[in-house]
């Protein structure tokens, strides 16, 4: 969801899993790709605060309001550490398969998660690969979250309680936080959020909820520490219109 999103009246208004089956043909009819796989998490707001999500596989997004966690998706997995994945499968291996048995695991942007939400101004959505998920909890990223919101006072919590603060407009516009290249506040929650997961995932002694689902379905593997991962994140922050603000 961008900021100021327009709804273009004269093109087909897209729904996030045709968004998603639209992007996996193009990659398909690309001859340049021989084969792969990929995870996928595709997103698409409208103005009146509607967001629709179809999530497919173990990358994710989470919903956070008012320093609190609203939403967190759940993965798809067809067993542990399983994810379900777009898939192009190269013909060989294919004939391989029907050789000696068996298919590849295969799933398509009809078998992704869709949801609907409502978001307002204020609230932070991150979207993230499963090197993030795998490495941080729901608590430890609100607590990146919050440090950097209410720092900048773009939440401001008092007597009574936690409120959206006036300058989460500016803050939020391109040079918002003039610092280096991160010069907004979205683009520093992102920046921070991998930079946290990174470090996680490098720490040998800090169990993460990878380790300790590991640690819950194969005890005798004795694996502790983080899991090292692709890790890509994108955060959005909602800002209304005063209209909108009431």
């Amino acid at each position: 969801m961008t900021k100021n999103a327009e709804r273009n009246e004269d093109e087909e208004e897209l729904a996030a899993q045709q968004l998603l089956s639209r992007g996996f043909r193009d990659v398909v009819a690309d001859t340049s790709i021989e084969g792969g796989g990929s995870t996928a998490c595709v997103a698409v707001g409208h103005p009146d605060g509607l967001l629709q999500v179809a999530n497919l596989g173990d990358s994710g997004f989470v919903q956070f309001r008012l320093n609190a966690v609203h939403y967190w998706s759940n993965p798809q997995t067809h067993a542990f550490n399983t994810p379900y994945q777009l898939s192009i499968i190269p013909p060989k291996i294919l004939a391989r398969s029907r050789i000696f048995g068996g298919m590849p695991l295969r799933d398509f942007p009809r078998d992704a998660s869709i949801t609907n939400h409502e978001v307002r101004h204020g609230d932070v959505l991150v979207f993230a690969t499963d090197g993030v998920w795998d490495n941080l909890n729901s608590n430890e990223l609100l607590q990146i979250v919050s440090r950097h919101m209410a720092g900048f006072q773009a939440w401001q919590t008092g007597e009574k309680g936690t409120i959206i603060g006036k300058e989460i407009d500016a803050l939020t516009d391109e040079g918002g936080i003039p610092i280096g290249g991160e010069n907004t506040l979205q683009t520093m929650l992102a920046m921070a959020i991998t930079g946290e997961a990174k470090a996680a995932s490098r720490n040998a002694r800090r169990d993460g909820p990878f380790a300790k689902q590991v640690q819950k379905f194969y005890p005798h593997e004795d694996f502790h520490g983080g899991k090292v991962d692709d890790i890509c994140v994108v955060v959005a922050i909602v800002v209304g219109t005063p209209e909108s603000n009431g």
